[in-house]
């Protein structure tokens, strides 16, 4: 399968930025990709402020938009993330679409971003947000795939028990910054990838130097040996990366990490 990446730059406009999504939804799709993948909080910008005002109850106008292009460009489309309402509470959402235009799953960010780093960066999600609390694995023709948001991706225990339930590709829409980003985007995909032998995809926004908060941008893929197979800096673009799921089954083989684990004595209750 081909993935494709949009690595977008978000503006305060929601229109604007789901317009722009759409054009390089197209694009990408003219490229031949089978699956389209946008970043994090990609109709909004990443600043607590925005989340309650920009936030929507499914379905609405982000989410209609992309239905509508996940069945007009027969991909599917995950669909970064944002900021949506559901029973009063807001929480950081993606949603993923098949070739149909159908919902197949949603992955509400589980794990919230709070944090103080001294001479760094200081966000607290939690001042809006709320946290999912749900696993998402969405079955595909390609196989299962995982959905994890950002932070989410620190917490190793989620991507064992996404590939424990078969996922073999994780695509994790991200904003890292520019303290977390240097030190742990590069190394956190990589790690994850090789942990659980999975492709693992990072989908960021591009770098926007004037924003409040500045994302790093580099969206990259990983392979399961945890090489590095595809990555952009930090400008604006569409990053592809073709999936052999061959690598999987012949990684698995040659290094068997996940039947080597010693389930007598240790194990991860979930579900």
């Amino acid at each position: 399968m081909k993935i494709a990446i949009c690595q977008m730059k978000v503006c305060n406009d929601k229109d604007k930025n789901i317009s722009h999504a759409l054009e390089m939804i197209d694009e990408a799709s003219k490229n031949n990709a089978d699956i389209v993948i946008l970043p994090e909080m990609f109709n909004c910008p990443y600043q607590n402020k925005y989340f309650p005002i920009f936030a929507e109850t499914y379905p609405d106008k982000t989410t209609n938009a992309l239905k509508n292009s996940a069945k007009k460009n027969s991909i599917y489309l995950v669909g970064g993330s944002i900021p949506e309402l559901e029973n009063g509470k807001i929480y950081n959402t993606s949603f993923v679409f098949n070739r149909n235009g159908d919902l197949i799953g949603k992955h509400q960010k589980m794990h919230l971003f709070d944090i103080d780093i001294k001479n760094g960066v200081s966000f607290k999600e939690s001042d809006t947000l709320s946290a999912g609390k749900n696993f998402t694995i969405v079955d595909t023709e390609f196989g299962k795939i995982g959905i994890a948001i950002c932070y989410d991706i620190r917490f190793p225990e989620l991507s064992r028990i996404m590939s424990l339930e078969g996922a073999e590709l994780i695509i994790l829409p991200a904003a890292f910054n520019m303290t977390t980003g240097p030190a742990h985007w590069e190394l956190s995909i990589r790690m994850r990838a090789l942990d659980n032998q999975v492709y693992f995809v990072g989908a960021a926004p591009a770098r926007d130097n004037s924003a409040s908060y500045v994302a790093f941008g580099n969206s990259m893929v990983s392979d399961p040996w945890g090489n590095i197979i595809a990555a952009a800096d930090e400008k604006e673009c569409i990053l592809y990366a073709d999936i052999d799921k061959s690598i999987i089954d012949k990684t698995r083989n040659e290094l068997p990490l996940l039947k080597h684990r010693r389930t007598d004595l240790y194990s991860l209750n979930f579900f």
